[in-house]
């Protein structure tokens, strides 16, 4: 299978990858969780509409790529809660009352009205709606570990290695996945699972994570190792 990241790489660059032992395969461990990060409408937009006009009303937006992915995202999830694997999600959120300085990336850009804390920009789309029993962490930063609690609930569900998806490739699953390595997770990234406003950024930071941090795999592939009968 072609991978989306080839026609960004000369030959060279792969072989050098290849020869020195980058991107050993590790699979999806025996107790998996699903993180979903940042998949609401400042990120989205309410619609599918080009990023152009989208970021008119969320700056942050990515635009139509996101509604791509989350259709990809809502066939995994379905699979995953049929599989009973615990399900988080994250949330960013601008203070209401204080600076916005440095909140997920540098400047102001989460002082928008639409992305404080409590506004439709900080909503998960009604597409991935959380169930009740499913736990929703709000951050600042972009990593999904970076001051919030969830090493407390992935060790207290004895997770071994977490599927990564969400928004952005670049940003926050990028930071998420690298945190989680260093957790000494397992991690795995359904490549049509994640999204970014910028398509060689998406690109680029796949195969990067490939490589070091992740195993970077088609959805179809994922729901076909989650849905085995050791994996029941």
């Amino acid at each position: 299978m072609a991978r989306i990241w080839e026609k960004y790489l000369d030959e060279q660059d792969l072989k050098n990858y290849s020869t020195s032992g980058f991107g050993k395969k590790y699979g999806v461990g025996e107790r998996p969780a699903l993180v979903i990060v940042d998949v609401t409408y400042g990120f989205t937009g309410e619609e599918v509409e080009p990023i152009e006009e989208s970021i008119q009303k969320y700056p942050a937006s990515c635009g139509a790529t996101s509604w791509e992915a989350i259709k990809q995202i809502q066939k995994l999830l379905d699979v995953a809660r049929q599989q009973q694997l615990p399900v988080y999600y994250t949330i960013i959120e601008g203070h209401k009352h204080a600076s916005n300085e440095r909140v997920a990336v540098k400047g102001t850009l989460f002082d928008h009205p639409a992305m404080r804390e409590g506004e439709k920009g900080t909503w998960i789309v009604e597409e991935l709606k959380p169930l009740p029993q499913e736990v929703v962490l709000s951050k600042k930063k972009p990593s999904a570990f970076f001051g919030t609690p969830l090493v407390t609930h992935l060790m207290a569900n004895q997770v071994d290695s977490l599927i990564v998806v969400g928004c952005t490739t670049s940003g926050c699953i990028r930071s998420t996945v690298v945190d989680a390595f260093s957790y000494n997770y397992q991690v795995i990234v359904p490549e049509e699972c994640v999204f970014d406003r910028s398509l060689t950024s998406h690109t680029i930071n796949l195969f990067d994570m490939q490589q070091k941090y992740a195993d970077v795999i088609s959805t179809e592939e994922l729901i076909q190792e989650l849905t085995q009968p050791s994996n029941k």
